[in-house]
């Protein structure tokens, strides 16, 4: 990571946010990967950015024609996957693109939710300097992002970054972990749940105001914000998934 003297005296996001990949193996930087694990980040990639849409057929010939492999090495990437939860292997369809569900939804969510009340307990109590730079950096990048029609993802994207990020000042290096594994997943619900101006507008509101309370060590209020952010976000992709699904 950049040295923290470095970041505060420039604390702009552009400088954290080259430190979180939203891919398949991203902690497992200078090692080489099977051709496996190539082919699932490289669909996986496909799969986040919506190049690959929820239900899309994933056809093992046809990845194996395109990497020019043998369908045994795809098999194994839609395996991992599988595991991702970013495809589903169906009977008699074979491989699709996991579809976003309610369920699924309100689980990750919650989970998330309950990790990071850990994180901020932990971060709260601290307030390391260089924490309080990169809130400063990110709240003013998503500020930015909240009024650009076409900001999306890019919002969604920065949100989890920051997450990401202040769990690395928890001290928990398995906490951590685990906040990143939910990271793939989560993060397609979250782009549905912040696609509008309105809902990103309110949501760098809640960012602000966290800002404030890890300046002023103030947890309660930092744990109740994280968890009005995270609801929010999730009842909007809810109603989102269910506008979808009436309009089948």
């Amino acid at each position: 990571m950049p040295h923290p003297s470095d970041l505060l005296a420039d604390p702009d996001f552009s400088r954290w946010e080259k430190e979180v990949a939203f891919r398949l193996f991203a902690d497992a930087s200078g090692l080489t990967l099977t051709v496996p694990e190539q082919v699932a980040a490289r669909l996986g990639d496909r799969i986040l950015s919506g190049e690959l849409a929820p239900g899309a057929r994933v056809g093992e010939q046809e990845v194996a024609d395109e990497f020019a492999i043998s369908r045994g090495p795809v098999r194994e990437a839609i395996r991992i996957l599988e595991r991702e939860g970013l495809i589903q292997v169906l009977p008699r369809r074979g491989a699709i693109v996991a579809v976003l569900t309610a369920q699924e939804l309100r689980e990750l969510f919650e989970i998330r939710a309950g990790l990071f009340d850990v994180v901020v307990r932990k971060v709260a109590s601290q307030r390391p300097p260089e924490l309080l730079a990169l809130m400063r950096a990110g709240v003013a990048r998503l500020e930015a992002l909240s009024t650009s029609p076409e900001g999306g993802d890019a919002y969604a994207e920065t949100v989890h970054r920051l997450l990401q990020l202040t769990a690395r000042f928890a001290g928990n290096e398995r906490l951590r972990r685990m906040i990143a594994a939910l990271s793939l997943q989560t993060l397609r619900y979250s782009k549905l749940g912040l696609a509008s101006v309105e809902r990103r507008q309110q949501s760098a509101q809640l960012w602000i105001e966290a800002r404030d309370a890890l300046e002023q060590g103030d947890t309660a209020r930092m744990m109740q914000l994280a968890r009005a952010r995270s609801e929010a976000s999730a009842e909007e992709a809810a109603r989102r998934l269910e506008e979808q699904a009436g309009g089948t």
